[in-house]
C-alpha cells in the first residue's frame, strides 16, 4: 500500500505506549503488531532505544512507539538520555497509551503520568488484567488514576494472554487523523535487522545471566553479511569487567552458548530464514560514560 491508493478516509498515526519500566510495554507492541520487534526482560531498563512497531490493516495504519521505562531513582548520563527519549516521543504522538500494572499505581507511575501532555488523547491500559482474581477491585483501581487525568478511555488488557487487544485498536483508532500511510503494508517496524539482531541478543544476556549484570552491558552487531536467505551474524557482547565477562560465558561456556542459540532461533524466526551467529564477549569500560558515548552506540 502507498501514499496513492489510501483511501480519503484511511487513518495514520504515531502512539507512543509509555509507563515505568516493567509494567509490560514492550510485550503489548508485540502483540498488538503480532511480531516480536521490541525485546522483553523482567530487568528494568532492557528498553533503552525508541522502537516503531507497524500494523496496517484495511484502513488504518497503527505507529506504535515503544519508549524505554520512564526513570525516577538515579540521574546519570543513561537515565537522563532515557527520559528525554520518553519525553521527546510524547510531544509529537497522536494518542499515548499509559501503562499501568493491574492493582499497582504509585510514586513511580504518577511520575510517569505527570510528564503526559494535557492536550494529547491518552488512554489508561491496565495491563495484567488477568491476574486479578476479584473483578470488583478493578473498577475503584481504574477511578483512582482517572482522577489523576483527563483520559479519553480506560482500557483493562492482558498483553500475553491477549485479552480485550481489539478493544484497545478500536480506541486508538477513534484518535488517529485521516491521514496516508507512512510506510508500506507489510512493514512491521523502521528498525534495520542489524539492530534487531542486537537487540535480541541483548535481550537473551539479561534473560540468562540475571540481575548480576549491570544495566550499561550492551551488544554491538560488528559484521551482518547476507547470502540468499542465509543471514551471517558476528556480535560481540560489551561489558564493564572481567568478572561480568565470566558471567556471560558461564560454566565451560555453557552460558554463552544458550544465549546464542535461543538468540539465533528468535532470529531465524523474525527474519524467515536460517541464521549464522558468533558471539564473543568483550571487555569495554567507559564506553556508557557520557552523552556522546551514548549517542555512540545508537542511543535516541
Amino acid at each position: 500500500m502507498t501514499s496513492t491508493d489510501a483511501s480519503p478516509d484511511f487513518r495514520c498515526g504515531y502512539i507512543a505506549i509509555v509507563g515505568r519500566p516493567n509494567v509490560g510495554k514492550s510485550t503489548l507492541m508485540n502483540a498488538l503488531i503480532g511480531a516480536k520487534v521490541s525485546i522483553t526482560s523482567r530487568k528494568a531498563q532492557t528498553t533503552r532505544h525508541r522502537i516503531t512497531g507497524i500494523q496496517t490493516t484495511g484502513t488504518v495504519q497503527f505507529v506504535y512507539v515503544d519508549t524505554p521505562g520512564f526513570q525516577t531513582r538515579h540521574s546519570n548520563a543513561l537515565n537522563k538520555t532515557l527520559n528525554r527519549t520518553v519525553t521527546n516521543t510524547l510531544t509529537a504522538a497522536d494518542v499515548i497509551l499509559f501503562i499501568v500494572e493491574a492493582g499497582t499505581f504509585g510514586p513511580a507511575d504518577k511520575q510517569v503520568l505527570d510528564v503526559i501532555p494535557e492536550n494529547v488523547p491518552c488512554i489508561l491500559v491496565i495491563n495484567k488484567s488477568d491476574r486479578i482474581k476479584d473483578k470488583a477491585v478493578m473498577m475503584p483501581f481504574a477511578q483512582k488514576i482517572a482522577a489523576e487525568h483527563d483520559f479519553s478511555s480506560v482500557v483493562p488488557v492482558s498483553a500475553k494472554q491477549h485479552f480485550q487487544l481489539d478493544i484497545l485498536e478500536g480506541e486508538i483508532e477513534k484518535h488517529l487523523p485521516v491521514n496516508s500511510p507512512m510506510f508500506d503494508e507489510d512493514d512491521i517496524t523502521d528498525r534495520s535487522e542489524k539492530f534487531l539482531a542486537a537487540e535480541i541478543v541483548r535481550e537473551k544476556v539479561f534473560r540468562f545471566v540475571g540481575d548480576e549484570l549491570p544495566y550499561t552491558s550492551t551488544v554491538v552487531i560488528e559484521k551482518f553479511e547476507e547470502e540468499g536467505k542465509l543471514r551471517r551474524i558476528f556480535a560481540a557482547i560489551l561489558v564493564d569487567r572481567n568478572s561480568h565477562k565470566a558471567m556471560v560465558i558461564g560454566q565451560k561456556g555453557a552460558k554463552l552458548k544458550e544465549i546464542s542459540t535461543q538468540a539465533r532461533l528468535d532470529m531465524e524466526k523474525l527474519f524467515g530464514g536460517p541464521v549464522y551467529l558468533e558471539i564473543w564477549v568483550k571487555v569495554k569500560s567507559g564506553w556508557a560514560d557520557n552523552e556522546a558515548g551514548l549517542r555512540a552506540y545508537g542511543y535516541e
